[in-house]
């Protein structure tokens, strides 16, 4: 305050007034000083000042400091901006770390200290014919090679013993049912040509079907086999089957091709219609002779038809030789996948057995040669062997597709295959 007075009065020389300012120069609180002096003693030579304008003149400084004061701050420190995240900055963020967790996690799984999910993918992999590609991406020849050579089927080299096959008619008898299995497969209507079993557990859905007359089991083939195959529902319908399954493996080079050629020997109605190169899966011949017995054996077509044999197909691995099981190390060396399998029971009993598979919504992985075998052996097969699994894995009855087949882009479909084992009326 002292500096405006001065600013206001610099060409003044009143005595009094500087005197009276040196006096406030000492005091502790000008602001109370000026409210307890009245202006007449300030300025007691100055009649004709205006107080008015004197206290508007000290307020209008005051608010011009102040404003220029205020100015310069504002210059000195521009206004910050917002650093406020953005949606799609938050989305990127999220996205991000999304890709590093499942990164983090994918890597673990295909390269960590716990094997199980390493050989599930190689051997799953690796017996397909068009996604080999999911292990060959990760893994190097020799880690693929050695996860193969610790999962796979031992299989039995005994020959099928066909005299251990006696026919059983249940129609007039009493029946004591050893378990549960054998319950389902001999309680059924009268007169029925075959029984449609659930096989339903953890992560497992299927379909067992037993055939009482194996002497109606036969091949059947696609029109223009070794050209080219057929929907299973074709081959059922223009052979008038009631029951069919896919039967051999084939050479089909590329994904989802045209099913055309199959794997090894092929015979129907007793002559061999087919004989291309065989497929390394073990198995052999897996056939039904003239007499109605499964017989299976690793045999050229000209042996299997000096056997008597009348409908067969090449494949494998066997899964049950004379009531014993193969033995399997690790998982068998097949994955999980849809299964397709066919055996027959010392009473005679054909049995077809088809395992979904890749249907991960539901949980449904499919099966290994483990669970398979355990299946067959539950129900009493006597021997049993694997046939063509994946997307070729199919069930018909009556012309409908049974089960839900699922392909690896988890469409659900079945594909074109060379040949199928039926069952007629």
């Amino acid at each position: 305050m002292k500096d405006k007075i001065e600013v206001l009065f610099e060409d003044e020389e009143d005595i009094e007034l500087n005197k009276k300012n040196e006096a406030l120069e000492n005091e502790e609180n000008y602001d109370d000083y000026v409210k307890d002096e009245s202006l007449d003693n300030i300025f007691p030579d100055k009649d004709d000042v205006n107080v008015d304008r004197l206290l508007n003149e000290f307020k209008a400084f005051d608010d011009e400091v102040l404003d220029k004061e205020v100015k310069e701050i504002v210059k000195e420190e521009p206004k910050k901006k917002s650093k406020k995240m953005k949606l799609w900055q938050i989305i990127l963020v999220i996205i991000i770390c999304l890709i590093l967790v499942v990164g983090s996690s994918l890597a673990f799984l295909l390269y960590g200290p716990y094997p199980k999910f390493r050989n599930w993918l190689i051997t799953t992999a690796m017996t397909t014919m068009s996604h080999q590609y999911l292990a060959t991406w990760f893994y190097d020849e020799e880690t693929i090679s050695e996860v193969m050579q610790d999962n796979y089927v031992k299989e039995s080299n005994d020959a099928t013993d066909l005299n251990a096959i006696s026919f059983v008619d249940y129609s007039n008898s009493n029946v004591m049912y050893k378990n549960k299995y054998e319950k389902e497969i001999l309680t059924h209507e009268k007169g029925a040509s075959y029984k449609l079993i659930n096989i339903d557990g953890d992560g497992l859905r299927g379909y067992l079907v037993a055939i009482y007359d194996p002497s109606k089991v036969k091949i059947a083939t696609a029109t223009n086999m070794n050209s080219s195959g057929e929907m299973l529902t074709k081959i059922a319908e223009k052979n008038k089957a009631v029951i069919a399954i896919n039967a051999s493996g084939f050479n089909d080079p590329g994904y989802m091709g045209n099913g055309g050629k199959p794997h090894g020997a092929v015979i129907q109605n007793g002559k061999l219609v087919s004989n291309l190169s065989r497929s390394n899966v073990g198995g052999g011949i897996i056939g039904f002779t003239n007499d109605n017995k499964l017989i299976m054996g690793k045999m050229s077509a000209e042996e299997a038809l000096a056997k008597g044999v009348r409908d067969a197909v090449e494949f494998g691995p066997y899964l049950i030789v004379n009531g014993e099981p193969s033995f399997i190390k690790g998982n068998g060396g097949w994955g999980t996948a849809p299964r397709t399998a066919i055996g027959q029971r010392k009473d005679g009993i054909v049995l077809f057995l088809v395992m979904d598979g890749r249907d991960y919504i539901h949980g449904i992985d499919g099966v290994g040669m483990t669970e398979l075998t355990e299946i067959l052996m539950n129900y009493g097969a006597y021997n049993a062997s694997n046939l063509d699994g994946g997307t070729s894995s199919a069930l018909v009855i009556n012309g409908k597709l049974t089960n839900k087949p699922v392909n690896g882009s988890g469409k659900k479909t079945t594909r074109a295959i060379p040949n199928a084992w039926i069952v007629t009326e």
